[in-house]
């Protein structure tokens, strides 16, 4: 690549904070996770995960949510706790492992004022600005001027045991309600002291001073970054234009104002935080260049960045001076590598399907729907070598075969990949043309092209069968043929007002004006909300009391917002009776009623096609089965199998 050629000159031109020059304008911005021991210490794998974002390329890995006050500021059980001395021995090693990649560690400065849930638990005392009642009728109590002071210092000790421990900048996090934003908020800062209340001035007396303090414990030149929010995007909370006065006061305080949007506690705008797939691409850089305005310090962008394009463009036009990224760079940690060598079509898109941080809410772990390496970092790089190269059969080109097939082609295996219908994407092809599914068709199209790349021999039209594999000879087969819509036995399922999920996606013209959709998953609440889309009125059914997220808790936050938006109907906790040619019968308890539908959709789940799986089971030497041939499984789980059982050979 020639000088003259390189396409994203603006993304790739070194910043400077303070005293600290920074490779491109790329940041992987703050991540928390929970791989820390018995005394909230990183471990091994903390450290892989953070570090594999260095060796992609980005110019600054931030460690997210490390509290600095144990006592009074966590509001989560598995944080990094800065005032622990404890910690200062795999802190060294986690900035160490950062930096030697040629990135700067940063580590995030948290407090959780009115929300410190587990200090609480602990049998602290939780205080906020002033005194109040959380959402879930919790007390907390106005911060006395001693703890205010405390805390400051508190702030100073962590930037001040951050630095000593390697970290090459500090983020201090002043936004998504947490205590800092809390005290800035005139919505919630109710004081009548010197630290609050209806002046300005008063609410930015404890962060500036926190920012003092830090700038006196760090030293000069050292970059102090805060985050604070553009507007928190709620009647609870302040809007932009309180957001731009906030950011005025800092300006000039700090080396980088890193503007993100919403506030983290409430449910109605998480998904503005974390944008979903409902948004576009880069759609909070507006609250960036709103702030950018209005102050001279340097100013970041965070939320749903992943297209090169855009982001050139962003600074390129001065709406911002950095990109910061979070959930692209655990779909491709190689981002910014890959797109200064303009290897763009090689960049594994985010389905922004919050998978990641949904599992580690409820599995305490980070793994990441499309890429199987993201909470794996150690066993990948230390990945067992394979015996020798082996024809591997792979059955199904779905999700999980292509993964597999491209992994084992890696590994220098001779692959042979085969799919009995005629177009490669298994059952997500059919929502090619949903518009809030485009990520997942840009993830289909990148993995069909990584499968070309590959040398793997694809064939299409050809069922694996017993005969097919006695003829091939294979050492290995992968077995992931997928599953077929389930249809239970309801009096009027076979009617011809009635059609499964698949059956919509790929012909929306079947859908009457009136749908009535049979299954509150994923699978049944995405396509109702695309069929709201298209002016049908709909309704769903789902025999449980709420709607099923999949343990997908987050993504549920961007449904539930949808269907509120879109007016669909819900009937909860109730069973379908009967299908008739206008209406379907449900009983809600004991009580039955009649629901119009010209047309019904089921969307009860799927069947594996164990049967067709487990006849291959002797026609190799080694046989695997992967994906929801097994048991029905989503896009992270496909990948992982497909991942391990590549592993395995």
């Amino acid at each position: 690549m020639s000088s003259r050629e390189f396409k994203y000159r603006h993304l790739f031109e070194p910043i400077t904070l303070g005293k600290q020059v920074f490779r491109n304008r790329l940041f992987a911005s703050p991540v928390s996770g929970r791989n820390i021991d018995a005394i909230n210490r990183p471990d091994d794998n903390y450290i892989a995960f953070y570090t594999r974002k260095a060796m992609g390329g980005a110019a600054s890995v931030c460690l997210g949510d490390c509290v600095v006050d144990s006592v009074n500021g966590l509001f989560g059980e598995h944080m990094i706790c800065l005032d622990d001395v404890r910690g200062h021995s795999p802190m060294c090693r986690m900035a160490t492992s950062i930096s030697r990649y040629g990135a700067v560690a940063s580590v995030e400065l948290q407090h959780g004022g009115l929300y410190s849930k587990h200090s609480r638990a602990l049998g602290n005392t939780v205080y906020g600005p002033c005194h109040g009642f959380d959402a879930e009728g919790n007390e907390y109590f106005e911060m006395p001027e001693d703890i205010i002071l405390k805390t400051i210092n508190a702030y100073a000790g962590a930037a001040a045991f951050a630095k000593s421990c390697g970290f090459g900048m500090v983020t201090i996090h002043g936004g998504h309600g947490w205590l800092m934003s809390q005290f800035m908020s005139s919505k919630v800062n109710r004081r009548t002291d010197m630290w609050g209340g209806d002046r300005l001035e008063n609410r930015m007396r404890f962060p500036l001073a926190v920012i003092k303090a830090v700038r006196e414990a760090v030293g000069p030149g050292f970059p102090i970054e805060i985050r604070i929010s553009g507007s928190e995007v709620t009647e609870a909370g302040y809007d932009l234009d309180e957001g731009i006065e906030i950011a005025k006061a800092l300006d000039g305080h700090v080396d980088l104002i890193h503007v993100s949007a919403g506030h983290h506690e409430r449910p109605e705008v998480f998904t503005v935080t974390h944008p979903s797939i409902f948004m576009e691409d880069s759609c909070n850089a507006v609250y960036a260049a709103a702030v950018k305005k209005h102050v001279r310090t340097p100013v970041a962008t965070v939320g749903a960045h992943c297209n090169p394009d855009i982001l050139e463009e962003i600074i390129a036009s001065g709406k911002a001076d950095v990109i910061e990224m979070a959930r692209a760079l655990m779909a491709d940690p190689d981002l910014p590598a890959k797109a200064r060598r303009g290897e763009t079509d090689d960049i594994r898109p985010c389905l922004r399907c919050l998978a990641c941080f949904s599992h580690l809410i409820t599995n305490g772990q980070i793994h990441c729907a499309v890429n199987p390496e993201i909470g794996r970092e150690r066993e990948c790089i230390r990945r067992p070598k394979s015996s020798g190269v082996k024809t591997v059969l792979v059955a199904g080109g779905g999700i999980g075969g292509m993964e597999t097939a491209i992994e084992a082609a890696k590994k220098g295996h001779r692959v042979i990949l085969c799919e009995k219908s005629g177009e490669l994407g298994g059952a997500l092809k059919c929502e090619k043309n949903v518009p809030f599914k485009k990520k997942i068709r840009a993830y289909i199209e990148y993995q069909i092209k990584e499968l070309e790349k590959s040398g793997a021999d694809i064939r299409l039209n050809t069922a694996v069968t017993p005969e097919l594999a006695d003829s091939i000879s294979p050492d290995v087969i992968v077995a992931a043929l997928g599953a077929v819509p389930y249809m239970p036995e309801i009096p009027g399922i076979h009617g011809k007002n009635v059609f499964t999920a698949e059956d919509i996606y790929r012909d929306p013209t079947k859908a009457g004006g009136t749908v009535t959709v049979l299954g509150g998953g994923l699978v049944g609440t995405e396509l109702a909300i695309y069929l709201a889309g298209l002016n049908k009125k709909v309704t769903i059914i789902e025999r449980l009391p709420a709607l099923n997220s999949g343990g997908n808790i987050l993504h549920q936050f961007a449904l539930d917002r949808e269907i509120a938006l879109r007016g669909i109907d819900l009937c909860l906790g109730s069973e379908v009776r009967e299908i008739l040619s206008d209406s379907v019968i449900i009983e809600t308890g004991e009580i039955r009623r009649k629901i119009s539908a010209e047309t019904v959709v089921c969307a009860l789940g799927q069947a594996p096609l164990k049967e067709e799986a487990w006849a291959l089971r002797f026609c190799a030497p080694e046989f695997h089965v992967i994906g929801d041939c097994l048991v029905p499984k989503n896009i992270m789980q496909a990948t992982a199998m497909a991942n391990a059982a590549v592993n395995m050979i």
